[in-house]
């Protein structure tokens, strides 16, 4: 069962890698809502792993942490978290959405922001991509400098009400933009750090209440990325935690190179008997070949739902390991993922045992338990569907 896993993840790589060749130097610009901006450009699985000695980063806990964030009791079983996170995270019609959907359940999500949107079209020279000419991003800027205002109050309402900010980096750059992330060694990798806290660090004069030290980590683009290269960086940044690695059903979180990796899944989608990477855009592409449907987005919505709700079943009755939901901020196939993703999060986030939280708030989590106990967690064998 495993074997055939990998060789479906290998196809879907090998024909997604082709869309992305084609869309990959594609500038998606702005929509005409001022407020919300083209989705970020298709991600491609890579299935990844490894673990390493390192001692992992620690994050300081709340001074009120929430009754769950406690050491287990001998026995006890793990709150089952799930953790939606969603790349580019420059919406403000999905946070709108969002926001009252989370604190309607009491759930945290995780938005992994574009540093580009943060900068007006008009400052799109001041950004420079690691091997890119001044003021080019695969996925454009963030609009009017009225836009980038709007972007930094919603954003600031999404940081009051408790949910996490990390980096989706800048530029963009996958496979068929060339030097993609993919090839970067890591003075490049810092280079586009130091560029993201810089921009950062400009949008906090103009109001935007981000402490760069609560930006603990993030997600690479296309989930691309030469990781001896980019993990140095990561951790030389500060970044506790990274979630761009792929694996074979639902599993605890481990450290590489004293980063946290929180792995997306990849997991049969019952109504296709099909193992795929749970992010948005590879469940479209196995639907569809992510081919603009719109009269099918109900049946789409279903499909993704039913596997969103086995996958939960399989971590909750199996290893209770954090389930990582992938998205993004769009409207493909006439919304039927943010649909699904939305109405997931309305539904599980209520049931009993379970907790909607951030990648930070499962680490600080995971700080309190007891090595051992975390230990065998992880060789419990891997969640299935």
């Amino acid at each position: 069962m495993k074997r055939w896993g990998w060789v479906s993840t290998g196809v879907a790589l090998a024909l997604t890698l082709v869309v992305l060749a084609v869309l990959g130097a594609r500038d998606p610009g702005p929509t005409t809502d001022a407020g919300d901006l083209a989705a970020p450009l298709p991600m491609a699985p890579r299935p990844t792993g490894g673990t390493s000695a390192a001692a992992p980063p620690t994050v300081p806990v709340p001074a009120t942490p929430p009754s769950w964030m406690r050491r287990m009791q001998p026995g006890e079983k793990p709150p089952q978290f799930v953790l939606f996170s969603f790349d580019g995270a420059a919406s403000k019609p999905h946070w709108d959405r969002i926001m009252p959907l989370a604190a309607g359940v009491g759930a945290h999500v995780t938005g992994l922001l574009s540093g580009v949107y943060l900068v007006p079209d008009d400052d799109a020279a001041t950004y420079t991509g690691p091997g890119h000419q001044p003021g080019y991003s695969s996925i454009g800027f963030g609009g009017s400098r009225a836009d980038v205002e709007l972007r930094i109050g919603y954003l600031n309402d999404a940081i009051a009400a408790g949910h996490e900010i990390g980096t989706h980096y800048n530029g963009h750059y996958c496979t068929g933009d060339e030097p993609n992330v993919g090839s970067w060694d890591t003075a490049q990798w810092n280079d586009e750090l130091d560029r993201f806290f810089a921009i950062v660090e400009q949008a906090r004069q103009r109001g935007f209440a981000l402490d760069p030290a609560n930006v603990r980590g993030g997600r690479t683009p296309c989930l691309e990325g030469d990781w001896d290269q980019a993990f140095p960086a990561m951790r030389g940044h500060g970044l506790v935690y990274d979630t761009s690695h792929v694996s074979l059903g639902v599993v605890w979180p481990y450290v590489r190179d004293g980063v946290w990796e929180f792995p997306m899944p990849e997991v049969r989608v019952p109504a296709l008997g099909k193992q795929v990477v749970m992010m948005d855009y590879n469940l479209w592409f196995a639907l569809n070949g992510a081919k603009e449907e719109p009269h099918r987005a109900a049946d789409f919505t279903r499909i993704v739902l039913d596997t969103y709700r086995s996958v939960y079943q399989g971590a909750f009755n199996g290893n209770r390991a954090p389930i990582v939901i992938g998205n993004h901020f769009n409207e493909w196939a006439g919304g039927a993922f943010s649909g699904a993703v939305e109405g997931f999060l309305g539904e599980v986030c209520a049931k009993p045992e379970t907790v909607c939280a951030t990648y930070t708030e499962v680490v600080q989590w995971m700080q309190l338990q007891d090595p051992v106990v975390l230990d065998h967690l992880r060789r419990i064998p891997a969640a299935v569907n």
